[in-house]
């Protein structure tokens, strides 16, 4: 890699991108900017959202502790939950990092200044966790039977409509335009990773704020999807690999360069281990591979979560930094 420093754009949810991208990402001469979607409305981060009428906090809270440099114990803090609350998918409580920025944005009434003052307290320096926009929205989806759904929430564990029908397209409700300083970031970036999250609820809500486009109209830097190895109920039915580069080139409006896709079968343990530590989320199996990928742009490599550590770390950031040439 050129010891130049680079600049890295990472759009994704906040569960997989902080450990399989961000941390490792922090040992290379790379500057970060991590962008979530601001659509979470379940959980105690929709709690929070409703109760005090602030942007939803969870996924950036994360980013923010993954590309922290700030002592273990505070990265600890900002993970721990409290409380006895129960909300909808088996969650209880607060976490502490939801509720920090939640009640810096209603003291301080600005979001920007919470978001501010969580950079300083987790010592993130040279990097920047973003939201896709300011704009208070919800994730909106159309069904292939016409029917609409409202919140990501609803689209991440479907509770009040059939998981089995196909999602059409999504949207935000009301329109929103993108965060000025993402886009600064998309135009300037040398590389862009996409994923891996929730297609439909983590993803592609990133890409949907008007004024995002255009950004990747204009940008010179490589994309790449890091596609996701498990299909989801509710959101990738029988998804194939192609199915992902199909939704996420077209909500991008631009083509990608290359597509990191896994190879290697998921064995029981794994998805057990997966299922206990998602108890809400229904597997319906593992992504198809589908046959003749073209080359150079697919790459099937074993993206698994290997004994004692987490899927992704130093080998995959390696494999796109070669790919792209950085």
């Amino acid at each position: 890699m050129s010891k130049r420093v680079r600049k890295v754009v990472c759009f994704g949810g906040g569960n997989l991108v902080p450990k399989v991208l961000l941390e490792p990402l922090k040992k290379y001469p790379v500057q970060i900017t991590s962008i979530t979607s601001m659509t979470e409305s379940g959980g105690s981060t929709g709690y929070l959202r409703k109760e005090l009428n602030v942007l939803p906090a969870g996924d950036i809270s994360r980013h923010l502790v993954g590309l922290s440099s700030a002592s273990k114990w505070k990265k600890d803090l900002f993970y721990s939950r409290f409380g006895k609350e129960k909300f909808p998918g088996g969650h209880a409580g607060h976490r502490f990092g939801t509720v920090f920025i939640s009640l810096a944005e209603y003291v301080l009434g600005d979001f920007e200044k919470a978001l501010k003052v969580t950079h300083d307290f987790l010592e993130v320096k040279k990097h920047k966790a973003l939201p896709a926009t300011l704009q208070k929205v919800q994730l909106m989806a159309e069904l292939e039977n016409g029917k609409t759904i409202e919140g990501e929430d609803e689209i991440d564990v479907p509770k009040r409509h059939n998981p089995k029908l196909k999602i059409k397209k999504v949207f935000l409700k009301p329109k929103a335009k993108v965060y000025p300083k993402v886009k600064k970031a998309i135009v300037e970036a040398d590389l862009i990773t996409l994923g891996p999250g929730d297609l439909y609820s983590s993803t592609i809500p990133c890409l949907l704020p008007e004024g995002m486009k255009e950004a990747f109209r204009k940008t010179k830097a490589k994309k790449v999807l890091i596609c996701n190895a498990l299909a989801k109920l509710g959101e990738t039915n029988n998804f194939s690999v192609l199915d992902f580069v199909r939704e996420v080139e077209k909500y991008m409006g631009f083509s990608l360069d290359f597509v990191l896709y896994n190879i290697k079968t998921i064995d029981k343990r794994l998805m057990e281990e997966y299922k206990r530590d998602n108890p809400s989320i229904v597997i319906v199996g593992q992504v198809k591979v589908n046959k003749n990928l073209r080359k150079p742009k697919f790459v099937g490599k074993d993206l698994l979560r290997k004994k004692g550590k987490d899927f992704g770390g130093a080998d995959l950031i390696k494999e796109i930094f070669n790919l792209c040439k950085l």
